[in-house]
């Protein structure tokens, strides 16, 4: 039996670097600073379940304000403008796009489900276990990208 890879947080640090600088910093004014992302007050979250050859879940999480922002650079209006659908809209895309990025590090039979945004609550399974997480701020506001896994697969040393 081969041992099938699985994604670290050096993973999503680069994939972060790379949606940073195409969809939210292009200019490379405002990064993503990786650290401790404090308290997220009114959360959103967006979600992608990956299935097949691997089964787990790519995470996206932000303070409502962090939500707004990526909002306003991801559709190129300013913040004030953004409505809850566009924060919605935009989130679902950011984890679609993560999870993607994810997939293709994965075994090729892994699917990707459409994103699931919630807001005002985290984005949980009970069925996994978190292997890997980038946590920091973007314009002082926290934000964080995980990766889930489901237990009971092949496992994974602890994040």
């Amino acid at each position: 039996m081969t041992e099938q890879p699985t994604p670290t947080v050096d993973d999503l640090r680069e994939i972060a670097e790379q949606v940073w600088a195409a969809y939210l910093d292009p200019e490379g004014v405002r990064p993503f600073l990786v650290g401790e992302p404090g308290e997220p007050g009114t959360a959103v979250s967006a979600s992608v379940s990956l299935t097949g050859g691997w089964h787990g879940h790519v995470v996206v999480s932000c303070s409502s304000g962090a939500a707004r922002h990526a909002a306003a650079a991801f559709l190129a209006m300013e913040a004030g403008e953004v409505s809850d659908e566009d924060m919605t809209d935009v989130m679902g895309e950011l984890a679609n796009i993560v999870g993607g990025n994810v997939k293709s590090m994965l075994p090729a039979a892994t699917a990707v489900s459409l994103p699931h945004v919630v807001a005002g609550a985290d984005n949980r399974f009970p069925t996994t276990r978190r292997i890997c997480e980038l946590s920091g701020t973007w314009l002082d506001e926290p934000f964080s990208i995980s990766m889930w896994q489901g237990r009971g697969l092949a496992e994974v040393p602890a994040a």
